[in-house]
């Protein structure tokens, strides 16, 4: 009796220890260092779980997954979401994590994008939502409403910066933190020098993303806002290059001439004298706060400098003239040089 006492307890101890093993060691079927595993709030269904668990390989056990899971009560409450599962990550491990919810971060940096388009697909690449949800959110009077804007200025509150969400955070909630960060930007301090320049928060936004446009050069954006604010002061059309460009929605067109100039659109600042409706791209802080601290200036007018990089700057036409036809002679001159290079290497 008391040998198989002995047998019994040394079974018991040997199948708990193999069971301690099994869920305590690493667990995880894949190579790489990481593996993430997607639960769409569509698709929260134990069979939906375990099936992408195996196509995956995130555990060497489903079995023992499925045992453990049973036990923890995961399968009554599954929580949609991105899972980043670690190599060498034991099987409690896993079932807590899923369990408790604790999905990976979606680190969303923003840099500049042009068009909702843009944003959309930029957003939908990173969240459960894809690209026409975004779309129809932006697209929307009444979701864009209680933020105080239209179709045309929805991606004013944006501001490039990185931003932390979770996977599976709906449209409305990322463009809800997105207007909350905005807020926090646009101080009492900014508001009152938009005020003195005769702009609100959206139209000074507006004018820096034509500015984001016109150059990478930060030096020279102070500058250049003082072009546009002395145009807009005497109510001369901006006549901003890229505001055309948007226009038509061709962002690698190099030079803006012909019939592109009368082309029927709000966009066209050629035409149409004040800012455009919406917002061209998404400028960044430093460019906000160029046209917040423009400098003082009477010019009117500038053109590329094709020996520097940055523009050359006059207040009189005749002046601006005389600099744009040496432009354009030292560009033509320029294109010729690189023709007649590029034929050379093939010869």
């Amino acid at each position: 009796m008391k040998r198989i006492l002995k047998v019994i307890l040394i079974a018991i101890v040997v199948i708990t220890g193999v069971a301690a093993w099994i869920i305590l060691s690493s667990a995880t079927g894949f190579s790489t260092k990481n593996e993430y595993l997607y639960i769409r709030k569509d698709a929260a269904s134990r069979e939906a779980v375990l099936d992408s668990i195996e196509k995956n390989k995130i555990v060497t056990n489903s079995t023992a997954f499925i045992f453990l899971a049973d036990r923890l009560g995961y399968w009554e409450n599954i929580k949609p979401g991105k899972y980043e599962i670690k190599k060498g990550t034991s099987l409690l491990d896993i079932v807590r994590m899923l369990r408790n919810g604790r999905q990976s971060p979606v680190n969303l940096v923003i840099t500049k994008l042009r068009t909702k388009e843009d944003f959309a697909r930029f957003t939908g690449a990173r969240f459960e939502f894809d690209s026409s949800d975004i779309i129809s959110f932006l697209n929307s009077a009444d979701s864009l409403k209680k933020y105080n804007v239209d179709t045309a200025t929805a991606l004013w509150i944006v501001l490039p910066d990185t931003y932390t969400f979770l996977w599976s955070t709906s449209p409305s909630v990322v463009y809800q933190k997105l207007y909350a960060e905005s807020r926090k930007f646009w101080t009492d301090e900014r508001k009152s020098k938009t005020v003195a320049l005769g702009l609100t928060p959206t139209e000074t936004y507006i004018l820096a993303s034509i500015i984001e446009e016109e150059t990478t050069n930060n030096s020279e954006k102070d500058t250049i806002a003082s072009v546009y604010l002395n145009r807009l002061k005497r109510g001369m059309p901006l006549q901003a290059d890229p505001t055309l460009k948007f226009a038509v929605r061709n962002f690698a067109l190099k030079r803006i001439a012909g019939d592109i100039l009368n082309v029927v659109s709000p966009y066209n600042t050629y035409r149409n004298k004040g800012l455009p409706p919406g917002p061209i791209c998404t400028p960044s802080k430093i460019t906000i706060d160029k046209v917040l601290n423009p400098a003082h200036t009477n010019y009117l007018y500038f053109v590329a400098n094709s020996k520097l990089k940055g523009h050359l700057f006059s207040e009189s036409f005749e002046e601006h003239v005389l600099k744009a036809n040496s432009y354009r002679q030292e560009d033509k001159i320029r294109r010729q040089m690189d023709s007649l290079l590029r034929q050379q290497s093939v010869n």
